[in-house]
């Protein structure tokens, strides 16, 4: 796992041949940020305040963090890999990453706070996978002026969505805007 931009840039981080997460891939993660910094949120300027729903390896949080957010919640459920976000937040000294273990819908249902920028990235064959843009704008998390991304396979489209802004598609990795 590579931090493509930032304060950590260039660094890597071994992950685990054992973990069942899937990293979003590096080409789609300098992508997405490009769009992100190009079109959406400058994190440069600070004050960005961010959650990452299904962090898996942490390669979004730490990303982010690199980019310079203020606060970065990382929300995973697995042990190991929480266990794993923890350490690589620790490696780099970061007091601006959070990271929480849980299940991400009982997060969701139970969080008071509210955020610039989410982003999710679930298994893709989560049977719940549809239910999540509902949930983070019905839960009230995102901001006024606040991004959410969520990253799904090419069989979901969200297009229909009220709050859909756009889709991007790097190979089989695809991301949905909402606003």
């Amino acid at each position: 796992m590579r931090v493509i931009s930032g304060i950590y840039k260039r660094r890597r981080f071994d992950v685990p041949r054992s973990f069942k997460a899937r990293p979003t891939t590096d080409f789609a993660k300098e992508n997405l940020f490009n769009v992100l910094s190009s079109r959406y949120i400058n994190l440069e300027d600070g004050g960005v305040c961010a959650l990452d729903l299904f962090a898996g390896t942490g390669s979004i949080s730490i990303e982010l963090v690199s980019r310079g957010c203020d606060l970065v919640i990382s929300v995973e459920k697995d042990r190991d890999h929480y266990t794993f976000i923890r350490k690589i937040m620790q490696e780099v000294k970061t007091d601006k990453c959070l990271p929480v273990h849980a299940d991400v819908f009982k997060y969701i249902k139970n969080c008071r706070q509210q955020f610039d920028f989410i982003f999710a990235d679930p298994p893709y064959e989560l049977a719940e996978l549809e239910t999540l843009p509902d949930l983070i704008l019905e839960n009230n998390l995102l901001k006024e002026e606040g991004l959410f991304v969520l990253e799904h396979g090419k069989k979901n489209s969200f297009e229909e969505h009220p709050r859909f802004v756009e889709r991007r598609a790097y190979g089989s990795v695809n991301f949905s805007f909402f606003k």
